[in-house]
């Protein structure tokens, strides 16, 4: 993967010329602040946003796959990856102002979009926000859809975490929580499913502007009693946005009966599961979840919302979750 600068004056504030398979690293300055991001392929414009704690290159796994048919873009999101991490509000609503900043910027006036757990969130916020920008939504082990959370994320949230975090990066302590992730792995949990992940994601906190950018992240939408955010109250938009969700039938992190409460929530979404997968089914199958979402763009027409058609969505609201009518659901 090649790295470029984004300051090149024959390209002014667009795109230019992108790799036309795998991806290439980015930068924009936007508000003050250095956005990084991961860029590739050519086609209609799909935006890909990573979870807490992680970066765009989550998605290295499947981005080249989907380059083929699509402008692909994937941010790091302020606080993570290689973009800044000031002193700075990390609410789900200012990371979904800075995606459309960001898209802005580029010059893409919309995309589909698609989001793993915080990101999931994220592009939520980004379709409820700018409907007339959003074309599709696809929710990858998403956030907002119940207050049940892994404990690991209740304890990150609470006082002292920062200096805990601080703690994992000694040698000593990163080679015990690498025994007990490995343990959880040989053990067949769910966490140690994502064993390997679960190590990069410490490794992607390594200092301590990295861990207080996290810590407010995190903080934003969950505490000790679980996540403190929630999408149900507005899934009703959904209605007239083809909406797919994608989880893993083994997420430890946000277990997978918040995959059935939002499928029920948004009418005429569809569900797939990856049973045998944890918290990231696009590494535990990517093959499979590039086909899924390169079917899901190709039979389905993208969302068109007037500002009138969204007022009248918004004053007539769909029927109550349990009795709104959903799409299938796919269990391999």
């Amino acid at each position: 993967m090649a790295v470029r600068d984004g300051r090149r004056g024959a390209v002014g504030d667009r795109l230019g010329v992108v790799p036309p398979r795998g991806s290439e690293l980015r930068f924009r300055t936007v508000h003050g602040y250095r956005r990084a991001f991961r860029v590739g392929g050519s086609g209609p414009p799909m935006v890909l946003v990573h979870g807490i704690g992680d970066s765009s290159a989550t998605w290295e796994a499947v981005l080249p796959a989907l380059a083929r048919r699509h402008l692909v873009i994937a941010p790091d999101l302020l606080g993570h990856g290689h973009s800044d991490k000031p002193r700075a509000d990390y609410s789900v609503a200012a990371y979904a102002n800075g995606i459309r900043d960001l898209l802005g910027v580029l010059g893409v006036p919309r995309a589909t979009l698609v989001g793993h757990s915080l990101g999931g969130g994220v592009v939520m916020q980004f379709a409820y926000q700018y409907p007339d920008r959003t074309e599709r939504l696809v929710l990858v082990g998403t956030g907002g859809a119940g207050p049940d959370v892994t404990p690991l994320l209740r304890a990150a949230s609470l006082p002292g975490a920062q200096a805990l975090l601080a703690a994992l990066q000694l040698p000593p302590v990163r080679w015990q929580a690498g025994l007990v992730v490995e343990t959880l792995r040989v053990l067949g949990t769910g966490l140690g499913r994502d064993a390997a992940d679960l190590l990069r994601l410490l490794d992607g906190v390594p200092d301590a502007t990295a861990r207080a950018a996290l810590i407010r992240t995190l903080r934003a939408v969950v505490d000790w009693r679980g996540q403190v955010v929630t999408m149900l109250d507005r899934c009703y938009l959904t209605r007239g946005m083809p909406t797919l969700l994608v989880w893993g039938g083994r997420d430890a992190v946000v277990p997978v009966g918040h995959a059935y409460t939002a499928h029920r929530a948004m009418p005429g979404s569809r569900l797939e599961i990856f049973d045998e997968a944890g918290y990231f089914p696009f590494h535990s199958d990517p093959a499979r979840f590039v086909g899924l979402l390169e079917e899901f763009v190709e039979t389905t027409e993208p969302a068109r919302w007037s500002p009138e058609q969204w007022r009248q969505l918004l004053r007539c609201p769909a029927p109550a979750a349990t009795s709104a009518r959903s799409g299938p659901v796919s269990a391999t």
